[in-house]
């Protein structure tokens, strides 16, 4: 379902602009060679994009990462070029004006090609750190300026070669001194063995209180075949086992008591829990079980489960979830997620009870980041009887 959605929204980004293009540019040439080979690039890549269709179970997703990136820096300049053409041609029809639509088209052209590459090539790895305070009259003095490093999305399979990247990011993450460290699932895409050339990387990560973890979609394998039913739950447990060696501390729809002094707060994990066709194992009631009457944050993978069952039937002061990488492109500040996801990214605030939504370390399927820069996540918790939350990016 995902190829194909992809394949329909290539099939049109390559087929528009050309039209335009032919239209008002290449059709008036006088040499046949350039119009001859003016549809090659994009005829090409359709003919690949028809092979992955056809050969969809045989395909390794870098193969095809590689060839989103392809298409990408051949597509939107060429639709960037159309849409500045149109404009500046209307301009110059309603001032009545001769304007060189071409070359002032082909500037923003040529920044759309240089933006895609550097997000290809260097916006996977441009790692952010965005501190965040979250204020709440529920918690309890000692734990007032208690730090919490989140991380979520980190998709292993796709740094495949690229440890340094990882190491980078865990220093990082380590040079904050966070309280507390927190992993909010996906880890792998599929498999478990994805993480085997990363452990002795991502062990590194330390935290006073510890590091702890819950499952997220990705996690449960459900994006590959397996022989049986029994094999994926196998690749499961053998994920969990992995993670608790590397001395991450997986909440299973459980949670875990930190002790400041004499005042305490509950930190809780649900396995996933998402609207179809995403898994719901989530176990809600289960998971706070014992942590009455305390300040509580919940690791919940998916952000869609705060407004599901979270705010209505719990009394969970802070969730912290992933799961959306805000589809790993912003432009100027926007975001195609938010038509998915009412809370895609950052915080928000209902009542005073909060919700983080982390963008991601890592990238699936489009292997690059524009504007959505890979995410770690400092949050200071503060006390006070004033409902406010203030936000800062480093």
């Amino acid at each position: 379902m995902i190829l194909l959605r992809v394949s329909l929204f290539f099939i049109v980004l390559l087929l528009l602009p050309d039209w335009y293009i032919y239209k008002a540019y290449i059709r008036h040439q006088s040499n046949k060679l350039w119009k001859q080979l003016f549809g090659i690039p994009s005829a090409s890549l359709l003919l690949v994009l028809l092979i992955f269709i056809l050969f969809k179970d045989s395909i390794q997703q870098h193969h095809f990462g590689t060839y989103l990136i392809i298409t990408l820096c051949i597509a939107v300049p060429k639709a960037v070029f159309a849409l500045f053409s149109l404009l500046v041609r209307g301009i110059s029809n309603l001032l009545r004006i001769r304007l060189p639509h071409g070359w002032i088209a082909l500037l923003p052209a040529l920044a759309a090609f240089g933006y895609i590459l550097f997000g290809a090539v260097r916006g996977k790895e441009n790692f952010k750190v965005h501190q965040v305070t979250y204020v709440s009259p529920d918690l309890p003095d000692a734990f007032d300026g208690y730090r919490i490093l989140q991380l979520s999305d980190i998709h292993s399979g796709s740094w495949k070669g690229n440890g340094h990247a990882l190491q980078r990011a865990i220093d990082l993450c380590n040079a904050q001194h966070p309280d507390l460290a927190v992993f909010t699932g996906d880890l792998v895409n599929s498999r478990a063995d994805e993480l085997t050339e990363f452990v002795p990387v991502l062990s590194q990560l330390r935290a006073k209180d510890g590091v702890f973890s819950v499952l997220g979609n990705h996690d449960y394998g459900t994006y590959t075949r397996w022989e049986s039913e029994l094999d994926r739950i196998a690749n499961v447990d053998s994920l969990i086992v992995r993670e608790n060696r590397m001395g991450w501390q997986m909440l299973m729809n459980s949670h875990r008591i930190l002790h400041r002094g004499n005042d305490s707060i509950a930190l809780a994990g649900v396995e996933n829990s998402g609207a179809p066709p995403f898994p719901d194992y989530a176990n809600l009631t289960q998971a706070l079980q014992g942590t009455e009457g305390m300040f509580k944050i919940l690791l919940s993978h998916d952000p869609t489960h705060w407004r599901r069952e979270i705010l209505p039937e719990s009394d969970v002061q802070l969730t912290l979830s992933g799961h959306t990488h805000d589809m790993q492109i912003r432009l100027f500040g926007f975001s195609f997620s938010r038509f998915i996801y009412p809370e895609h990214c950052g915080m928000y605030l209902e009542d005073g009870r909060g919700l983080y939504v982390n963008v991601g370390l890592g990238y699936v399927l489009f292997p690059m980041r524009l504007g959505a820069w890979p995410e770690i996540t400092l949050i200071t918790l503060r006390r006070s009887s004033i409902q406010s939350i203030k936000t800062n990016k480093q």
